[in-house]
C-alpha cells in the first residue's frame, strides 16, 4: 500500500498526468476566448446517464437511472461494470441518482456512496447506502438513510462529500409543497450526515439532518475551494434558480418562487431567512448537474460554474465573480447533443459530460446516451513542458494553520488539491509572495500546484 501511495503522489507531481487521452474523432469545436474546444464521446450507448464522479482510482465513476453503476477508463472509453443494484426502481425520473466516492481506510478501497429510489410495500420511497470497494467490487452495502418519501418527479438527488468529510444530499419535494417548509419532513431539503449517517453536531438543528429547507428539486451541487457550496433548481414553469447554500438558510419554495419579489414573497422572505437564488432563468431551463472549472487548460472557463442543461440542451457558464457571491455572465455552449444531465471535471482540465436523451424526454439519436469529452487539444501538461525550469518555496512544511510560498516571478496560480486531485484552496496572489490559509484543512497530505507563465511545479505539503 505504501508503494501505491507514493506512486500515486509521484504521478500528481508530475503534473497531475495520469495517462495521455486518446485521439477520439471530432464531433465538434467551439470557441472559450481564444482557445478552441475539441468535442469527442468517450463512451456510448449507454441508457440514461445520472451522474458522473472522477474517481480516486483516476476513473470516472458512472451511475445510470436502471440501477448500474460503472466505472469508465479516461483514455480508453472501456466501460467496467460494478454491480447493478438489484431493488432499484426505476420509474419516471426515479431510479438511481446521484454518487459521491470517499477514501477509506487505504488508498485501494474506499466508499462509495448512492442515493436511490426503490418500492416498499408498494410505496415508492428513496434511500441512501454507502457500499466498500475494494478488488475491483462493491460490498458490504449500509442503508444510512431510509425510508424517505418519494414519487416519481421530483427526488433530487445529488451527492457532495465536504472537506470535514460530512456529506449533503438533496431532496426534492415530491410534489408535497408544503413538506418543503416542514423541518419534521425529509423532503425539499439539503440534508448533512457524517459518513457513518449519524447527525453531526454542529448541524443548524440540533439532532436534526436539516442543512437548508425550502427547496423544489434541487438536481445539481458543488463546491468551491473557498468554501462557497452552489446548486441549480428545478423551478415550476418559471424561475430555475442557481444557489448559493448556506447552513440554515430558506430558500423559499413554495411561497417564493425566484426572487422576492411579490408582495407575499417580500413578507415570507423578510420572517423566514430566505436566501434569494445568485440568477434564475423564465422561462425555465431544467438545470441539472453543476461543477466548478478552474484550470489552465481552458482559461475562459476559469474561475466558473459550469451547468449541464436537460430541457434547454446546452452546457452554460455561469461566470462568478471575485468572491462567488454573483453571478456576473450567463454563456451557452454544446448545443447540439441533446439533454445533458451528468458532469465532472478531470485533474488535467478536461470536462466530461452525460446526455439523456434516453429518459424518456427526447428522441435518442442512434449512440446515446453518451459520455461527451470537453477539451483543450492543444494544452501541454506541464511534464512535457519541462515544469522542471519553474520551482517553487513552500515553508513551513509541515504546517499547521498556514504556510508561505515564494514564487519565482508574479501573476502566478497556486491551487491546493487532496489526495484525491480535488482543489481545496486556490489563490491568484498579486506578487511572488503568497499565504496559504490552512485553517479550515483537516489534517494530513497535499499537493500544492503553482503555474505560472514558465511553467507548473507541484510540492507536497503535510497539514498537522
Amino acid at each position: 500500500m505504501r508503494f501505491l501511495r507514493n506512486a500515486t503522489l509521484a504521478l500528481w507531481a508530475g503534473g497531475l498526468s495520469f495517462g495521455a487521452q486518446a485521439q477520439a474523432p471530432v464531433l465538434t469545436t467551439f470557441p472559450v476566448g481564444a482557445t478552441t474546444v475539441t468535442v469527442s464521446a468517450l463512451a456510448t450507448n449507454r441508457n440514461t446517464i445520472w451522474e458522473l464522479v472522477w474517481g480516486p482510482d483516476n476513473f470516472i465513476w458512472m451511475t445510470e437511472r436502471s440501477g448500474r453503476i460503472s466505472r469508465v477508463n479516461p483514455t480508453t472509453g472501456q466501460v467496467v461494470p460494478v454491480v447493478t443494484i438489484a431493488d432499484v426502481t426505476e420509474t419516471g425520473e426515479s431510479g438511481l441518482l446521484g454518487m459521491a466516492i470517499t477514501p477509506a481506510a487505504t488508498p485501494a478501497a474506499y466508499w462509495v456512496f448512492v442515493v436511490y429510489n426503490y418500492t416498499d410495500q408498494g410505496q415508492l420511497k428513496e434511500k441512501l447506502v454507502r457500499y466498500t470497494y475494494a478488488d475491483g467490487a462493491l460490498a458490504n452495502p449500509l442503508v444510512l438513510l431510509g425510508n424517505i418519501v418519494a414519487t416519481t418527479t421530483h427526488s433530487g438527488s445529488r451527492l457532495l462529500i465536504l472537506p470535514d468529510r460530512t456529506l449533503l444530499m438533496t431532496t426534492g419535494d415530491a410534489q408535497l409543497q408544503p413538506q418543503a417548509q416542514n423541518t419534521a419532513s425529509l423532503n425539499g431539503k439539503i440534508l448533512r450526515l457524517n459518513l457513518d449517517g449519524t447527525i453531526p453536531a454542529n448541524n443548524p438543528i440540533a439532532g436534526s439532518r436539516l442543512y437548508t429547507l425550502g427547496h423544489r428539486n434541487p438536481q445539481g451541487l458543488t463546491q468551491l475551494p473557498n468554501g462557497n457550496i452552489y446548486s441549480s433548481e428545478h423551478g415550476p414553469n418559471n424561475d430555475d434558480e442557481i444557489n448559493k447554500i448556506e447552513a440554515g438558510r430558506n430558500y423559499g419554495w413554495p411561497t417564493v418562487e425566484g426572487n422576492c419579489n411579490l408582495p407575499a414573497e417580500m413578507t415570507f422572505c423578510a420572517a423566514n431567512n430566505v436566501r434569494e437564488p445568485l440568477t434564475t432563468w423564465t422561462p425555465t431551463i431544467a438545470p441539472a448537474g453543476l461543477a466548478y472549472y478552474d484550470h489552465p487548460a481552458i482559461p475562459g472557463w476559469r474561475g466558473s460554474l459550469l451547468l449541464a442543461v436537460l430541457k434547454d440542451s446546452k452546457l452554460t457558464q455561469l461566470t462568478l465573480n471575485n468572491t462567488g457571491s454573483a453571478i456576473i455572465t450567463r454563456t451557452d455552449f454544446l448545443t447540439t447533443f441533446g439533454r445533458l444531465r451528468a458532469i465532472c471535471v478531470s485533474p488535467e482540465g478536461r470536462v466530461y459530460v452525460g446526455t439523456s436523451n434516453r429518459d424518456g424526454r427526447n428522441t435518442p439519436g442512434p449512440t446515446d446516451d453518451r459520455i461527451l469529452v470537453l477539451e483543450n487539444r492543444m494544452y501541454v501538461t506541464s511534464t512535457a513542458r519541462g515544469a522542471g525550469s519553474f520551482s517553487f518555496e513552500l515553508f513551513p512544511n509541515p504546517a499547521s494553520r498556514q504556510a508561505t510560498v515564494q514564487l519565482p516571478a508574479p501573476n502566478a496560480w497556486l491551487t491546493v488539491r487532496d489526495l484525491l486531485g480535488r482543489p481545496v484552496l486556490t489563490l491568484h496572489p498579486n506578487g511572488t509572495t503568497a499565504t496559504l490559509n490552512l485553517a479550515n484543512l483537516r489534517p494530513g497530505s497535499y499537493l500544492v500546484q503553482a503555474e505560472g507563465p514558465n511553467g507548473k511545479s507541484t510540492r507536497k505539503l503535510v497539514v498537522e
